[in-house]
């Protein structure tokens, strides 16, 4: 790649070769992050049979980390608007690499859930500043097209944490997976480091006293918080059932450990790719109102999960279709919500102050989510859970519905 990005200071991307070079880079960023947040989740199940403790316990750590990921959002959408991402970018590598490498001696949980929290901050350094980047540097057209394609990385990078650990856990340790997943860091942040572009992070300040910031700071508390809720419900159901379906699997069907990683750490990502081409389609096509295509999203995250309980303890690898159905579509909702409502801010200077709060949202529902379900499965069971992500599924859609025509009358200002 090298440093060829430095002399577009302020300038839009052009050359097909550099935007698709520029897509690989966020993608391959994008991906390593992936794997070095959620490989905690990928082996939760282990670490609870492991350290012998309970399933709430375990996932401490990761409800935390969520909490602290959603917090840092705020930060660094609002630090990604006044400091180069390539700095903001490279920091976050640095402290997940050091807090996989940390975590991977542990065993106390509570102290895992300490660190694992710490990596959560450290990851929040790296979605804002990516949608800085890819608004100065993408016009409107390939702004979409390539933030379809970084999305696309979470998923690749789901299947390779949950093949690596899976592979781990067969062959010795769950905690060689953290040991692999800093290296990973480590390589993926000096890439970083040597070629991301550098921005004129001055052509998008605003003034104070410009009307603009005005208009938005009226119109900031109804626009912004009519989202927000169905943003929590997307994560509730996104990370939550993705965290907890290898754990459902074995309940239900005794499959070994690595059995179940493997099989809904490849389904899973897998259709999550196909369920975002889909909404991307959707969107570009036939429904371009967000908050109506992503209710289109979630009505099938709906029916998914109402298949789900229909056919609960049939098959291993129907289970996992519809989950991945499920997860899926709720992906499709993530993009829609993330990636394309935050360029409406740009004409206040805002984008990655609000990717950050929108993203922030998604994480306070992974957080409620992965320890809510572990009790509410101990509890009710599986099937009244199953009921549970059908009627998040469908309170969100009401939601999206509810406010479609106030958002397009905003979106069209």
């Amino acid at each position: 790649m090298g440093k060829y990005f430095l002399g577009v200071l302020g300038l839009k991307l052009t050359d097909d070769k550099k935007i698709r070079n520029f897509t690989l880079l966020l993608t391959m960023m994008y991906m390593v992050s992936y794997i070095t947040r959620i490989n905690y989740g990928a082996v939760i199940a282990e670490i609870a049979l492991d350290l012998n403790i309970l399933d709430s316990v375990a996932s401490l750590a990761v409800t935390g980390s969520f909490i602290t990921y959603g917090a840092g959002q705020v930060i660094s959408g609002y630090m990604g608007d006044k400091y180069q991402p390539r700095i903001l970018v490279s920091a976050g590598f640095l402290l997940t690499v050091s807090m996989n490498f940390f975590v991977s001696f542990l065993s106390n949980p509570y102290i895992m859930a300490a660190v694992w929290s710490v990596n959560g901050f450290a990851q929040a350094f790296m979605w804002p500043p990516v949608v800085k980047l890819m608004t100065e540097l993408l016009d409107g057209n390939n702004y979409k097209k390539t933030s379809v394609v970084v999305s696309y990385g979470a998923s690749f990078g789901t299947i390779a944490a949950y093949f690596i650990s899976s592979a781990c856990v067969f062959f010795g340790s769950w905690r060689y997976m953290f040991v692999i997943s800093a290296f990973l860091g480590l390589i993926m942040g000096i890439t970083w480091w040597k070629n991301c572009p550098v921005i004129d992070m001055k052509k998008t300040e605003i003034s104070s006293g410009n009307e603009a910031e005005k208009s938005f700071n009226a119109g900031f508390p109804f626009i912004v918080f009519a989202v927000m809720p169905i943003i929590v419900l997307q994560g509730a159901l996104r990370d939550g059932v993705q965290t907890w379906m290898p754990k459902f699997i074995i309940n239900s069907f005794g499959l070994e450990g690595f059995m179940a990683i493997l099989l809904t750490g490849l389904v899973l990502p897998l259709f999550a790719i196909l369920c975002m081409r889909v909404t991307s389609k959707i969107y570009q096509g036939k429904i371009t109102n967000e908050l109506l295509c992503a209710g289109t999203m979630l009505l099938t995250g709906m029916v998914s999960a109402v298949m789900l309980f229909l056919i609960n303890g049939i098959n291993p690898v129907v289970t996992a279709f519809f989950g991945a159905i499920l997860t899926g579509s709720m992906h499709g909702v993530n993009m829609i919500m993330v990636c394309m409502v935050p360029p409406y801010f740009g004409k206040y200077g805002k984008i990655s102050l609000i990717s950050g709060v929108l993203n922030a949202c998604t994480y306070v529902g992974s957080a409620i989510s992965t320890y809510g379900f572990a009790k509410f499965s101990e509890a009710c069971g599986w099937n009244s859970t199953i009921l549970l992500w059908a009627g998040i599924a469908f309170a969100g859609a009401a939601i999206c519905v509810i406010f479609a025509k106030s958002w397009n009358k905003f979106s069209e200002i």
